[in-house]
């Protein structure tokens, strides 16, 4: 019984993101080496599709300290020069979000809390609520990208805290923010919309230097 819950909740996550083979393609990347800019694109949103620091992204492409990209042009998704061999006794890169490490910034829950946040695997944690209910800025930051370009996201909001740390709001009905915009903590930056199969939620997750994190780690305790 205990395993049936198991693969029941799995699954939910899959529906409430949007299929799992979608979220997952995007949040891990894929075997291109090359991407062209599309519209809406940033470097932001480029590194998050493919699971890499944005800081790479940029220093593989010359590109400048105001991340400026423009529509059709190819970037490299890889180092330019062949990566080192692994070495002997390595162990393997694991798809389990990396353990928070301190950070002095404030956070706060991005939405109002209906019932107990639920993981997915790999990646963030699904916040039901109420479609329309306010989502907030989790930490003060800049916002770096908000659009539907990116595949199992719906309208995405992401944001930039300090030098190596993302945190992204999915499934948003609508956007408050725009790009490059200061947020504070707390700032109502847009209202809940729906996931698939229609049901209000809120999926939220943090990266730091491109992979994700457990969120539970930063957010306040709830008693």
């Amino acid at each position: 019984m205990r395993r049936q819950r198991s693969f029941c909740a799995l699954g939910l996550s899959c529906l409430l993101l949007g299929g799992c083979a979608d979220t997952g393609g995007d949040a891990r990347g894929d075997a291109r080496d090359t991407y062209v800019v599309r519209p809406q694109d940033t470097v932001y949103s480029i590194a998050w599709r493919y699971g890499l620091d944005f800081r790479d992204v940029a220093r593989w492409n010359n590109i400048g300290p105001d991340f400026h990209i423009a529509v059709g042009q190819a970037l490299t998704l890889t180092p330019k020069a062949a990566p080192a061999p692994p070495r002997k006794g390595r162990p393997s890169a694991s798809t389990a979000p990396l353990a928070p490490i301190p950070s002095a910034l404030s956070w706060v829950w991005p939405t109002d809390r209906m019932s107990v946040p639920q993981p997915v695997p790999g990646g963030g944690i699904l916040l039901s609520g109420r479609v329309g209910q306010d989502i907030r800025a989790a930490s003060s930051g800049r916002v770096v990208y908000t659009g539907n370009g990116i595949r199992g996201y719906g309208n995405l909001i992401i944001i930039k805290h300090g030098e190596n740390l993302l945190s992204a709001y999915a499934h948003a009905r609508e956007s408050l923010v725009h790009d490059g915009q200061e947020v504070m903590l707390g700032q109502v930056i847009g209202h809940m919309g729906e996931g698939a199969p229609q049901k209000p939620v809120l999926y939220f997750e943090i990266r730091r230097n491109g992979k994700p994190v457990d969120p539970l780690g930063f957010l306040p305790k709830v008693k």
